[in-house]
C-alpha cells in the first residue's frame, strides 16, 4: 500500500474536508454562462461537482453561486444526486467575497477546507487527494504546472523584463488549507479591502507560505470561447482511455 493510501486510511478517521466550489462569476470573457454550457451533453458545473462527489477524501461540498442561479443549481444537484452538496449559497461581488462566504459555512468538523473553481471540470481524484494531503502537511497547498512559453513583463512605464521561465508556474485549483488559516486570511482580505483571484495570495498576505505540488495539464479553467473546444477534446480523450 502506498504512503498516500496509508494517509487516507487514517485521514477518514481523523479529518473532515469541505470543498467550497466558487461559481459566482459573470462569465464575461466566455461570452455566455460557461457553467451551464453542455460539455458532452452535461453542464460544465455538473462535471465539476461529479468529480468532487466521487472523491473519497471529500466529506462535503459547498456551492457558491450568483443569486439568479441558486434555484437552478439546487435543482441540478438534486437531479444528479450530488449528496455531498450540503449548501448552495449566494456569493458576493468578488471572488474573495464568495470564497469567504463559502468557508464560513463549512461544517464545524472541517479541519481542511479546499477551494475549487466551478469552471474546472477535469479535476481528478488524485489531484484532490494530493491537495488534501499537502494541506495537512503544510497548512496551505496548491497544484501548479510549469509555464511553457516565454513570459515578458511590461511595467507601467513601458519597461520590458523577462523573468526566468523555470521560476514561473501556472497555479490551479483545488487549493487546500488548514481551516482556521483560510478563514482568517480571507476575513483579513475583506477587512483590508484586498481582492485576490487566487486564494493562496490571501494566505501569503497574512504571512503564511504555500506549498506547490504538481498539477495536471488537463485541469483547465474554462474562461474564453476557445476553452470550450479544448474541453470537448479533453473529454473525448478521457472517454477513449
Amino acid at each position: 500500500m502506498s504512503k498516500l493510501s496509508d494517509f487516507f486510511k487514517q485521514f477518514r478517521k481523523r479529518h473532515f474536508c469541505s470543498v467550497v466550489v466558487v461559481a459566482a462569476g459573470s462569465s464575461r470573457r466566455a461570452g455566455k454562462d460557461k457553467l451551464f454550457v453542455p460539455l458532452g451533453g452535461v453542464p460544465v458545473i455538473a462535471h465539476t461537482l461529479k468529480a468532487l462527489e466521487d472523491c473519497d477524501c471529500v466529506n462535503e461540498i459547498i456551492l457558491v453561486t450568483r443569486e439568479d442561479k441558486l434555484t437552478e443549481l439546487a435543482e441540478l444537484c438534486d437531479q444528479h444526486a450530488f449528496h455531498k452538496v450540503t449548501k448552495v449559497l449566494c456569493g458576493g461581488e468578488t471572488r474573495t467575497d464568495s470564497a469567504l462566504i463559502g468557508v464560513l459555512e463549512a461544517n464545524r468538523k472541517a479541519d481542511v477546507i479546499a477551494i475549487h473553481d466551478g469552471a474546472r471540470p477535469f479535476i481528478t481524484r488524485e489531484l484532490m487527494e494530493q491537495a488534501v494531503h499537502n494541506a495537512v502537511l503544510y497548512k496551505a497547498a496548491a497544484p501548479a504546472i510549469p509555464v511553457k512559453d516565454t513570459i515578458r513583463r511590461v511595467e507601467r512605464d513601458g519597461k520590458v523584463t523577462m523573468p526566468p521561465r523555470e521560476e514561473l508556474h501556472l497555479v490551479q485549483t483545488p487549493q487546500a488549507f488548514q481551516a482556521e488559516l483560510i478563514k482568517a486570511a480571507l476575513a483579513m482580505a475583506i477587512r483590508s479591502n484586498a481582492q485576490y483571484t487566487d486564494d493562496c495570495a490571501a494566505v501569503e498576505a497574512v504571512g503564511g507560505s504555500v506549498h506547490l505540488f504538481p498539477g495536471n495539464e488537463e485541469n483547465i479553467k474554462i474562461t474564453t470561447p476557445v476553452d470550450f473546444a479544448l474541453a470537448e477534446a479533453i473529454l473525448k480523450l478521457r472517454q477513449t482511455e
